[in-house]
């Protein structure tokens, strides 16, 4: 019996090893669902996302401070030449191969939790995806950019995948949704007395757009219910039918799963409410 009980522990031990293992389906799943990594990297029509140019790169925001493209990351681009260790880095930490730093708003105070695991997933992944041949052009800073974003990274792991707070903050996380979802400073987004209280601002074809409160309470979501909650996140619908606005990626975070769905409503119940800012 006893060495029954303990084939079977290893068996399960090697389940769930491979359940967690990095594939290049789980790098599909994130970057098209909860990290929506098309939202900047995809070419924009009149009708929305150019889907035959998905990843190909696209100006992102033009403002006196910067100008940000989001380069294109098919295998057809720069990223064809770094090794899965550059790309990774360039990714999680910001740092191109040659050294240099990566600029705003590519999220990389959220990006500093990716797990191993889920990062390597995305690495695999856009390895796999379709060429597009496209040149965007080079972002250009008028402000300084930080030396690093912070010291290097080892080992980083993830929550247990459930429904739980742990893991919904998880996914908020691969999700940036408090880097829009706060309010912007010189130093970046306020993660301090400002998190996830709104205010930040997006300029583009839509008009203005001001981020919503996160917090649980009635200046955020404490009135609306889950299933409404829901609806805002995925349909882009107000409670009332009317539609949101850009750039919130509705379409993708359409995409995440049902648990996913409830895990991140989770944690987002579980801020603390505070008026916005």
């Amino acid at each position: 019996m006893k060495t029954t009980a303990c084939a079977l522990a290893a068996l399960a031990v090697s389940a769930v090893n491979a359940m967690a293992a990095p594939s290049v389906e789980r790098g599909d799943y994130l970057v098209n669902s909860i990290m929506g990594c098309g939202n900047c990297h995809t070419p924009l029509g009149p009708e929305g996302p150019v889907m035959d140019q998905a990843l190909g790169g696209r100006m992102v925001e033009d403002t006196p401070a910067f100008t940000a493209i989001a380069p294109n990351i098919t295998p057809a681009s720069r990223i064809a030449d770094w090794s899965d260790e550059e790309l990774a880095h360039a990714i999680r930490e910001g740092v191109r191969p040659d050294g240099t730093i990566i600029g705003p708003p590519m999220p990389f105070k959220a990006y500093r939790l990716i797990s191993d695991d889920d990062l390597a997933s995305i690495v695999a992944y856009l390895r796999t995806v379709p060429v597009v041949e496209n040149d965007p052009g080079q972002s250009n800073y008028n402000i300084p950019l930080p030396p690093a974003y912070g010291p290097p990274l080892e080992n980083v792991s993830a929550p247990a995948e459930g429904v739980t707070v742990e893991y919904g903050e998880y996914l908020a996380a691969l999700g940036h949704c408090m880097e829009c979802h706060s309010p912007m400073t010189e130093q970046g987004p306020d993660w301090g007395e400002g998190f996830a209280r709104g205010g930040f601002e997006f300029h583009g074809p839509w008009g203005t757009v001001v981020a919503p409160n996160l917090t649980n309470h009635p200046d955020g979501l404490a009135d609306y219910s889950d299933a409404e909650l829901k609806d805002m996140i995925t349909k882009g619908m107000r409670p009332d039918g009317s539609p949101m606005l850009p750039p919130m990626p509705y379409g993708y975070l359409a995409q995440m799963s049902g648990d996913d769905l409830d895990a991140l409503v989770l944690y987002l119940r579980s801020i603390p409410g505070k008026p916005d800012m």
